[in-house]
């Protein structure tokens, strides 16, 4: 026990100076639009009751009203700085970063992951404190972690730390209001406490290296909470470096897994891959003019396999494009009416 406390001791000492806070302002005019939009959507006698005016104290010299806050991590001394996409979705609002010397900085957006809850930050600054950057594919069950973040951005590096209690996990959460609900995949589940104001800071192993991004918690429950594996940043950050955004492969589908359960109340041909379904003419099952559409799958198509191994045991289509880039070609095997057809697909950039 003495030499576990003496660990988290030095990542604490160390990590500190390299935690910031995020936080997320907006013009009060702006605020108003929104509060008067949200109001509208309630009913007549709450709509009487309540008020969109906004307290004169709440609003700055220049105007902006703060409206959130996050928790971030610097990786590279020239003001890089890791966060989750749902804390800076907001395209409207301003970001600020205080570093954990109390310094105000003006923080520009880099890059938002289409996929993964992850977010690049970057402010004007040199000879920052970093963080070193672990593997995530590394890490196994019941392992120690710590997680360290700037609770309800009050409280200021606020640790607490568990183990890791699952793996790749998936989850359906809503990032952002505008995005809706969207499946977070490859998940590590901890049961350390997060908080809001905690999304965004670093989940570290023994070692003292940032293994993923806190992200989310579950409402009502104890001990549950998921950090984005950091790998899938790292190639963030190696994309933005390299061509200034973040690449990541478009595919082009919509679907539903299929298991024996499935095959039964849809009467369909096989008991596993991923049935092409879409929810009407809004969001069809095959996305039109993406990589899909081209090669020419269709609607109730069914996908057994992305290059050779079969779609089975909770894997999706989605899985096998983590590790493929933008101009791979990807294999599907597709049942169509009964018979099996291989169908090439060049994947292109997701927008």
């Amino acid at each position: 026990m003495h030499m576990a406390e003496n660990l988290w001791g030095k990542t604490i000492r160390q990590a500190a100076p390299a935690i910031v806070t995020i936080v997320i302002s907006k013009d009060v005019k702006a605020v108003k639009a929104d509060l008067s939009a949200e109001m509208m959507s309630m009913p007549e006698e709450i709509r009487q009751r309540e008020s969109v005016d906004i307290p004169p104290d709440a609003v700055d010299a220049h105007g902006m009203v703060k409206i959130g806050s996050g928790s971030g991590f610097i990786v590279d001394p020239l003001g890089i700085i890791l966060t989750n996409k749902h804390v800076i979705a907001d395209p409207n609002a301003t970001y600020e970063v205080i570093t954990n010397d109390d310094r105000r900085h003006a923080a520009a957006v880099l890059a938002r992951d289409p996929i993964n809850d992850v977010a690049i930050l970057k402010i004007e600054a040199r000879g920052l404190p970093i963080l070193a950057l672990g593997d995530s594919d590394a890490v196994e069950l019941g392992e120690p972690v710590l997680a360290i973040g700037n609770a309800l951005g009050m409280f200021k590096n606020t640790v607490s730390s568990g183990i890791v209690s699952g793996l790749g996990r998936s989850i359906q959460a809503a990032p952002d209001k505008a995005g809706g609900m969207q499946e977070m995949r490859g998940l590590i589940q901890t049961d350390t406490a997060i908080n809001p104001g905690n999304s965004g800071g670093p989940l570290f192993n023994a070692k003292s290296r940032v293994i993923g991004i806190n992200a989310a918690i579950v409402f009502g429950a104890q001990n549950l909470s998921f950090s984005i594996p950091v790998n899938a940043a790292k190639r963030d950050i190696s994309d933005v470096k390299k061509y200034g955004h973040v690449r990541r492969p478009l595919l082009g589908l919509r679907y539903m897994p299929i298991d024996e359960d499935i095959q039964e109340k849809m009467k369909l041909s096989s008991a596993y891959g991923a049935l092409v379904k879409g929810q009407g003419d809004l969001f069809p099952g095959v996305i039109p003019g993406s990589p899909a559409d081209k090669a020419g799958i269709r609607e109730n198509d069914i996908v057994l396999a992305c290059d050779g191994k079969k779609i089975e045991n909770g894997a999706t289509p989605q899985d096998f494009l983590d590790d493929m880039e933008v101009g791979d070609i990807l294999k599907l095997t597709v049942m169509r009416g009964g018979k099996t057809i291989a169908i090439p697909v060049t994947l292109a950039e997701r927008k």
